[in-house]
């Protein structure tokens, strides 16, 4: 690169450089004496000095304040957008997402979908982008951070005249109008205002707050950690939010536990608001609207951790950890996991009971009798009196769309059956179709299957969560609240004192609050013939 030399120090500065880092003499050369930039104080700024490689060239992109403002905003504008149509964990979750966007908000909803914007926070172009905001900040940190920390570090107390006379604030003294008492008192002055002098061959610099100015900093690191907090919640080890069903009595495993944890739904309480005397303030409202409300629904649950080795595909060796209560609001904990009361489902259909007659006579004695298990049930039920009974097609939540039979889900909330039927001596099955409220059989059949009897249990619907991030967003957010104090709440304040053989020089500088930077010069210079200090941008 090019180097600038001081005309008056000879010091070699690099290019980019405004002001010789060695004296303090400006090197621009202004005949004007245009106030100084005292942005960085002078020192030169990457981004702003070299542009010949490609790695320069993706550096000076990242570092532009514009970019860096256009990715927020783009961003924003992208979570702005996913709030329009619910995201995707909000949704029933028995239903395909693509058709559910379709079927509920047409060619928007599907164009919603396919942009990914009903998973935004888990979509890979909205990851990219919170990645690229990081790198922005990151780099943005280092282009202005380390200039800024080299000109700090070694800023010279003793500047050059010219240096002095293009601050904001300055003042100019003959020598006859002070003396040498009044300058010791004019830095006492400026002791018990808490500034830390240093001097260097009778020049004084005066300053205070230098740690405001990493303040943006600061918060730039804060965002970083936030950022990367945000990220890092994409790997399943660090977070977890599921939801699963577990019926009464079944033992399932819970997900995002890599198949370790088990849980047991013992039973599910499920309490109304009644006639009792605390719940009368209720009544009122529950009559008009006629309606069941819960006041209190539980899962009594086991939590248990598989044992079994990880080298060979084996059974689940489940050993107990914990009985617990899951209430609305009161999750049972376990390994950083949180097992949240989310919904419920009521005699929900365990299975059904039917039996087989003649057609024309329903209260003879049955033929055969079985029983079909809803949740896994057999698709060939052979008896030793010659007959067979195969379940063709099941529907667990049937409804007819189109004239066509179909699931809604997975779930056997309304089931629907087609049931083949095979005689002693016939050839060809008979089809049955059975559903709640339906029993139609096809054409003149010789046999027909009736419902006779039904269990039924409820359902628990738990949310699992997990979230080894949040102490990573917290510290950031801390941070950058930290940042924000310190770059408000301060300011960065610096008086040079410099003395000649027959004048002496007074100028100050920071980095915001002027009007209350020259209040405080006017005071602390109170009582000394230093008071007249000018605004040189009002002149």
């Amino acid at each position: 690169m090019n180097e600038k030399v001081c005309d008056t120090c000879g010091h070699h500065n690099k290019e980019g450089t405004t002001i010789c880092a060695n004296c303090g003499k400006p090197l621009d050369n202004d005949k004007n004496n245009t106030l100084l930039n005292m942005r960085y104080d002078g020192t030169a700024i990457r981004s702003k000095t070299r542009n010949r490689s490609i790695i320069d060239k993706i550096w000076n992109f990242f570092s532009s304040i514009k970019i860096g403002v256009s990715l927020i905003a783009i961003a924003l504008v992208a979570s702005a957008i996913g709030t329009i149509y619910p995201q995707e964990m909000y949704i029933p979750q028995a239903v395909d997402a693509s058709e559910h966007y379709r079927d509920q908000y047409g060619l928007p909803g599907q164009i919603y979908y396919q942009l990914g914007f009903h998973d935004l926070y888990g979509s890979w172009w909205y990851m990219i982008l919170i990645a690229l905001i990081g790198m922005s900040i990151f780099i943005v940190s280092i282009d202005r951070g380390v200039p800024l920390y080299r000109a700090l570090k070694h800023q010279a107390v003793k500047r050059h005249p010219k240096f002095l006379k293009r601050q904001k604030l300055y003042g100019e003294y003959a020598g006859s109008s002070y003396t040498e008492e009044d300058k010791q008192a004019l830095i006492n002055h400026f002791k018990k205002k808490r500034y830390k002098i240093s001097e260097k061959d009778g020049h004084f610099l005066a300053e205070k707050g230098r740690f405001s100015r990493w303040g943006p900093y600061v918060n730039h690191l804060g965002l970083i950690i936030f950022l990367a907090g945000t990220l890092i919640r994409f790997l399943p080890a660090m977070y977890v939010d599921e939801f699963m069903w577990v019926r009464e009595g079944d033992t399932d495993v819970i997900p995002g536990t890599n198949q370790e944890y088990y849980i047991k739904n013992n039973d599910f309480i499920f309490e109304v608001y009644g006639e009792s005397e605390e719940d009368a303030l209720y009544q009122t409202a529950l009559e008009e609207n006629n309606e069941i409300v819960p006041k209190h629904f539980e899962t009594k649950a086991t939590i248990y951790r598989d044992t079994s080795s990880d080298d060979v595909i084996s059974e689940p060796e489940l050993e107990k950890v914990m009985d617990g209560g899951i209430v609305v609001n009161h999750p049972l904990e376990f390994d950083h996991f949180g097992l949240f009361q989310d919904s419920y489902q009521l005699n929900e259909f365990q299975s059904m009971s039917f039996k087989l007659h003649e057609t024309d006579d329903e209260d003879e004695e049955a033929i055969l009798d079985f029983t079909v298990d809803l949740v896994e049930p057999e698709r060939v039920y052979q008896f030793d009196n010659g007959y067979r009974v195969e379940l063709n097609e099941y529907y667990p939540d049937y409804e007819l769309s189109d004239g066509e039979p179909r699931t809604v889900s997975n779930y056997p909330r309304k089931p629907g059956f087609v049931f083949f039927v095979y005689g002693p001596e016939m050839e060809e099955p008979e089809v049955s179709f059975l559903a709640i409220g339906q029993n139609l059989p096809a054409g003149d059949n010789q046999y027909k299957l009736t419902l006779t009897d039904f269990d039924v249990r409820d359902v628990t619907g738990l949310t699992v969560r997990k979230d080894l991030t949040l102490p990573i967003l917290g510290l950031g957010a801390a941070i950058f609240m930290i940042g924000v104090i310190q770059g408000m709440y301060w300011q960065h304040r610096r008086v040079w004192i410099h003395p000649t053989t027959d004048k002496l020089y007074l100028a100050g500088h920071t980095n915001k609050n002027w009007y209350g930077f020259h209040n405080e010069l006017m005071k602390t210079t109170e009582g000394t013939p230093f008071h007249d200090i000018q605004d040189q941008e009002k002149k």
